[in-house]
Parts: structure tokens; C-alpha cells; sequence
């Protein structure tokens, strides 16, 4: 009988129990019959329920894509609402099964939290809100200001990096969530309302009159915002990951809700490989061969995500901007479905 190298051996083994240990969170997803997705308490154009309790926004769609992808059922979700301060430990300690929540992607999130970003999903920076009879038409106006803060989050210490750099003194008054913030702003504790700009436009539609309040021009990070998962399972990261992939290469292909269903007849070969009719490319990411088409007939490619939660469809009116594809002058880009 042929012997075997006790380090193939122990090799194989050990790329077994590998294999077997990153497929925990997909099996707990199928064996629970739904993803558990953790988002804000209410984000317009992000996260944000409506009276009956249906939820709408970007952040949401990216767990509509997920479930899509996994089930062919983007209402398998149970989507569970959380503040800045609570949403790392619902991730860490499993209650949910991807934090899908306006949440910037920096180093120390990266390393610190026992979590992944999958993506960036949205590119954002922080910004300024005043109100329009204050006649201020720049941050470098705001010298002595008291500005409205929400604690948990990369704003405060933006702020104050913003602050210092240009001599400016200011006076911090910090809440615990968006809306007590905005509330504050809104009956005129503070001067300045700061946040990401796409969270300045979206709290901007809760106030009693929008128009009298104006977003200022600078834009003073880098705020790019992505969904989470728990480090260890790197079949539940690629799969995260690819959904978003799967809806910007849908966009840059061409593939919309519409069309979906007579792009995947197409002999091109980069469409025959998203799917599924060249390769079996979904079956290595753990799902099926008809994963791509899931997610596109479920919730549209990135543009269309886009438009219908923040942008020319929405009420928010954001412009693409940065977040328009590579190949359109902005910087949204994904590996390719090869």
C-alpha cells in the first residue's frame, strides 16, 4: 500500500477543517430559513422603516441582494435596528449576520472589532448643516460655533482633527443617537448640525422646513461605508462581498431589473460567466449557478440601487458623484466575475 506524507496528511486535514469551520454562518442562515441584518434605527435612503414597518434604503437592498442570493427570496430578512453604539457587539457577539449600517471603513474598525468590511458601498465624507439665516457660506466661518454631534461615531474625532487644523475654536454638544442630535440642532441648542453628508441630506428631510436649512461645501474626510461581518468565516466574506460585486459589474455590464432575464441569453463571455452558463463560478462562492441573476432580479444593479434610495429618484437628490463608475468619473469599481 502507497504511504502518504504525514504533512499531506495533516495539510489536507487541516484544509478540511477549515473548509468545514467557514461555512458555519451560511448553514446558520439556511438552517434559520432567514438572514438577521443589523441597520440604523432610521436613515432615510440608508435604513429607514417605513409606518408599516417595511424597510427601504442602500443598506437595506445590499441584505434584499444577500438574501436573494442565498434563498431566491429578498424578503428573507430580519432586520434588526441599532445604534452606533450598540451595532459592533450585535455583530461580535452573532445576533446578527452582517452589519449593513452606514458605517466607515477605517483601520482601526479594521483591526480592533473582529470584523471585515466587505465593500464600500457608498463613498461619503463629513460635511456641515446650518441654518440658512445664519448666512454662513463656509465651515472656515465657524469659528466659536457649538455644534451637534452623535457619540459612537468617526464624527467627533473628524471634527476636532478639522477644528485644530485651521486655528478654529468650538463647543461640542454630543448626543446618543441621530435623532436626539437632530432634535437638538432643530430647537437651536447648537449652531451646527455635522455628519455624513448623505446623512446631513437624508436627516435634513425630517426638519419641520427643509429649505431653510443649507448643507455647507466642504467636505472634510473620507468616509467610505460598507457592510460587516465577523472574522473566521471566509465563505460568509467572499459571498458579502460578491453580492455588492455582483450589482456594480451588473451596472458596468449593463444588467438591470428589467432586462435580466434576456441578458442572460447573451454568448458574451463575461456575461455567460455572471450567469452561470460558462463555469460554475456561484457554486464556489457556496451558492448556485443562478446567484447573479438572484441578485439583479431582487434588487436592480448598483445605479439602480442608487437612484432609488438617495439619488435622482429619491427624495435625497444626491448626486452620484464619487460613487458613479470608474469608467463614468467616479471611483466605484469591482473585481471581475472571472
Amino acid at each position: 500500500m502507497k504511504r502518504v506524507p504525514l504533512a499531506l496528511t495533516l495539510a489536507a486535514a487541516a484544509a478540511l477543517s477549515a473548509q468545514a469551520a467557514s461555512a458555519q454562518t451560511l448553514k446558520t442562515v439556511k438552517d434559520r430559513g432567514q438572514l438577521s441584518c443589523g441597520v440604523s434605527s432610521g436613515l432615510p435612503g440608508f435604513s429607514s422603516p417605513d409606518d408599516k414597518g417595511n424597510w427601504t434604503g442602500i443598506d437595506v437592498d445590499v441584505c434584499r441582494g444577500i438574501a436573494a442570493a442565498i434563498f431566491d427570496d429578498p424578503t428573507k430578512v430580519k432586520f434588526v435596528p441599532l445604534s452606533a453604539k450598540d451595532r459592533f457587539t450585535a455583530l461580535q457577539s452573532g445576533e446578527i449576520d452582517v452589519l449593513s449600517r452606514n458605517t466607515t471603513w477605517t483601520l482601526s474598525r479594521d483591526t480592533s472589532l473582529g470584523a471585515n468590511f466587505t465593500g464600500v458601498t457608498y463613498y461619503d465624507g463629513q460635511g456641515f448643516m446650518v441654518k440658512k439665516s445664519l448666512k454662513v457660506n463656509s465651515a472656515l466661518e465657524l469659528n466659536s460655533a457649538s455644534v451637534c454631534v452623535q457619540t459612537g461615531t468617526t464624527t467627533e474625532q473628524n471634527l476636532a482633527d478639522y477644528f485644530k487644523g485651521n486655528n478654529m475654536k468650538y463647543e461640542v454638544i454630543a448626543f446618543a443617537s441621530a435623532d436626539e442630535t437632530l432634535k437638538a440642532y432643530e430647537t437651536g441648542r447648537c449652531d451646527v448640525f455635522t455628519s455624513d453628508v448623505s446623512q446631513l441630506y437624508a436627516m435634513r428631510l425630517k426638519l419641520g422646513s427643509p429649505a431653510d436649512h443649507v448643507v455647507l461645501p466642504e467636505i472634510i474626510s473620507k468616509e467610505p461605508l460598507g457592510p460587516m461581518v465577523r472574522h473566521g468565516d471566509d465563505q460568509w466574506f467572499d459571498i458579502v462581498k460578491w453580492v455588492l460585486f455582483a450589482q456594480i459589474n451588473a451596472e458596468e455590464l449593463g444588467v438591470t431589473q428589467k432586462n435580466v432575464d434576456e441578458m442572460a441569453k447573451s454568448d458574451k463571455p463575461d456575461l455567460k460567466r455572471a450567469f452561470g452558463t460558462d463555469g460554475n463560478l456561484g457554486e464556489q462562492l457556496g451558492l448556485t449557478k443562478d446567484w447573479f441573476a438572484r441578485i439583479i432580479k431582487a434588487v436592480g444593479n448598483y445605479g439602480e440601487m442608487f437612484d432609488r434610495n438617495v439619488g435622482a429618484g429619491s427624495k435625497l437628490q444626491i448626486a452620484r458623484g464619487l460613487n458613479q463608475l470608474w469608467n463614468k468619473g467616479g471611483i466605484q469599481y469591482a473585481p471581475p466575475i472571472r
